[in-house]
């Protein structure tokens, strides 16, 4: 078996390309019509081949509920790895994304969580060694 699509409930799916495309780099794999709503996927250049992140529509209301109870509750419903943590909270920083604070070490990762601007947290974290 083989992981292929990862979804992330997002608010507005437009909004959402934006953020993880031009402020995180992203590159946009799928942008299909489904009706209302769109098939739109994207991929980390340095991810793992073939993975894509699918960003859902908040069409379905548990879900939206679901998705409050996490942001409220400082739960991040997504991570990515980096390399330098530190250079990336400067990066982002400086493009106006919104960081739950600094880069903090914890045991084996340092790591910080910031906000995508579709409704989700997004935990940030480097591995040590």
């Amino acid at each position: 078996m083989q992981l292929k699509f990862v979804s992330l409930m997002v608010e507005d799916q437009q909004k959402a390309l934006d953020f993880y495309t031009s402020v995180l780099g992203f590159r946009k794999m799928a942008d299909l019509p489904m009706g209302t709503y769109r098939w739109l996927t994207v991929t980390s250049p340095e991810g793992i081949e073939g993975v894509e992140l699918v960003l859902e529509p908040m069409a379905f209301p548990p879900a939206r509920t679901y998705q409050r109870a996490l942001y409220e509750a400082g739960i991040p419903a997504l991570a990515l790895v980096t390399r330098d943590v530190h250079a990336d909270f400067e990066r982002l920083s400086a493009l106006g994304v919104a960081f739950r604070g600094a880069p903090e070490a914890r045991g084996p990762i340092t790591s910080t969580t910031f906000e995508d601007g579709c409704g989700n947290l997004v935990h940030l974290v480097e591995p040590s060694g």
